[in-house]
């Protein structure tokens, strides 16, 4: 028996990174897990044929996560298929980094609407079958940039910092529902994103982690994985951060 066994689990942006950890760290602790991607068919196709082929329910969804009504079609497809939901994990997001004079209203508005309105899209959307549930769970992942502060990348900590407050603001307007919510910081974690940054920048970026190295996704997906159980039934409006330390540097 797993931590999460016939729990049903929806992740955004499963594909990949932190997403694709959780993914793969939840179906094996028991969960029917499914999955939005947005553009990565291969590797998801790829993540769900292998899950599957050991054994575990895993499923990919293509979707636009700003868009409200595919995002209905989405929770609509989970509850119709397994009768509830228990977890969401808004975790899709992206960066447009540029310093805030070059920055571009493209710019910006992509970053907060894959990053922040896609979490508010999801949350109403699967928040109305968790009130008929009396029970649910949001998960949703931030960053320390958010709380921080990065120059370079004002959109993305603007986005950021709104899913704290987001958060906060739902765990409290849930909680009477036995509803939780909680975020989930991660510092500089090893994935496709970050190692776009250049060598010298990522061992510069190392040396200021008290613990002196790059997270892994898994390590994030542990502490997902600990929210969504029931070990953490009391905690609602937290942020927990997964960096090493960076935030007490």
């Amino acid at each position: 028996m797993g931590l999460l066994t016939n729990r049903v689990v929806l992740v955004t942006g499963g594909s990949r990174g932190i997403g694709k950890a959780i993914v793969e760290t939840f179906a094996k602790e028991g969960a029917v897990v499914f999955f939005t991607y947005a553009q990565s068919v291969e590797k998801a196709q790829q993540i769900e044929g292998e899950m599957r082929a050991h054994g575990f329910q895993v499923t990919a969804f293509q979707a636009n996560g700003c868009d409200a009504a595919q995002v209905e079609n989405v929770i609509n497809h989970v509850v119709e298929t397994t009768g509830k939901i228990d977890t969401v994990i808004n975790n899709a997001g992206i960066t447009k980094d540029n310093i805030v004079l070059r920055l571009t209203e493209a710019q910006w508005e992509e970053v907060m609407n894959t990053n922040l309105k896609s979490v508010f899209l999801y949350t109403k959307a699967a928040a109305k079958v968790m009130l008929g549930q009396k029970y649910g769970n949001f998960i949703n992942i931030s960053s320390v940039v958010g709380v921080a502060g990065n120059a370079g990348q004002s959109n993305y900590a603007a986005s950021k910092a709104g899913i704290i407050g987001f958060t906060r603001s739902v765990a409290k307007e849930l909680a009477s529902r036995n509803i939780r919510a909680n975020v989930i910081a991660p510092g500089y974690i090893s994935t496709e994103m970050t190692q776009a940054i250049s060598e010298e920048a990522r061992k510069k970026w190392e040396e200021s982690i008290p613990l002196g190295r790059a997270g892994t996704p898994e390590e994030v997906a542990r502490v997902a994985l600990f929210l969504a159980s029931d070990l953490a039934s009391y905690v609602t409006g937290s942020v927990i951060y997964v960096d090493g330390g960076s935030h007490i540097a």
